[in-house]
């Protein structure tokens, strides 16, 4: 049992380096650290001055973590743990992250057309994706932390851009969204299930609006998990990782 939580460990951990509310650690918020297995967070990506630590606040709660990438405004990783879903109904309206414009603003996500109204005036883009980045770009906002692994407000608080990365149609509709499904069946037999869901960018491959790199389209997509009994000890774990543009490349398993 003890090699079988190293494993957690490892693979949650151990993934390629990578090139809600801001805080400066996602240990000075003790229920974002709940979002992570045994509340450790990976040490990868920490050193990236353009990373910004999100705990993904929406209705006065806490719903999963993010980190995320300022420069090439995708997230590089979320994480959450699994929730049997209720299938309620999800709004269709995109947030942002109020305090990646202003560290003052509002601690929780909102709707970018709801700061609008708040703020006019204001350019929202500098340090994360938009609406309109995605608008006739022929990618979809590709869930990292899926509504369908989620519950109640949880659902809902997954409809944030920074909690998305560019993914082509077939991939997201088709073979990410057909592991996600695998993986939600797969989950339902843990008593508790961590996750992180991440992606690592591209060298030079952009979302490009008005001759300007606005969002970096990734060359890879993974995701890692841990699976709990009733215990509180790991039963089994495992990932897969995507090539990000080419929709005809096998999924890997890695469970271990």
């Amino acid at each position: 049992m003890q090699v079988l939580a190293a494993l957690c460990f490892l693979v949650l951990a151990h993934l390629p380096p990578l090139r809600g509310e801001v805080v400066g650690s996602f240990q000075d918020v003790p229920e974002c650290l709940d979002f992570f297995y045994k509340g450790w967070v990976p040490e990868w990506g920490a050193a990236n001055p353009n990373a910004a630590r999100l705990c993904q606040r929406f209705n006065n709660r806490y719903h999963f973590a993010t980190l995320y990438d300022t420069l090439h405004r995708i997230a590089v990783y979320s994480a959450y743990l699994f929730q049997t879903s209720n299938n309620d109904p999800t709004r269709n309206d995109w947030c942002i992250e109020p305090q990646l414009v202003d560290r003052s603003w509002n601690a929780g996500m909102e709707e970018e057309k709801d700061l609008i109204t708040e703020h006019k005036g204001v350019y929202f883009g500098e340090r994360q994706a938009l609406e309109e980045d995605y608008i006739n770009s022929n990618y979809d906002r590709g869930h990292l932390n899926p509504k369908q692994h989620q519950s109640g407000d949880s659902r809902q608080a997954t409809f944030t851009l920074t909690n998305v990365v560019p993914q082509t149609p077939n991939l997201n509709q088709k073979a990410w969204n057909d592991y996600e499904t695998y993986l939600q069946k797969n989950l339902k037999t843990c008593s508790q299930a961590y996750v992180l869901v991440g992606a690592i960018p591209s060298a030079n491959n952009w979302i490009i609006k008005n001759n300007v790199q606005r969002v970096n389209i990734p060359d890879y997509i993974w995701n890692a998990y841990c699976c709990l009994d009733n215990n509180g000890q790991p039963t089994h774990s495992g990932g897969v990782g995507k090539h990000g543009s080419h929709s005809s490349t096998l999924l890997r398993c890695l469970t271990l």
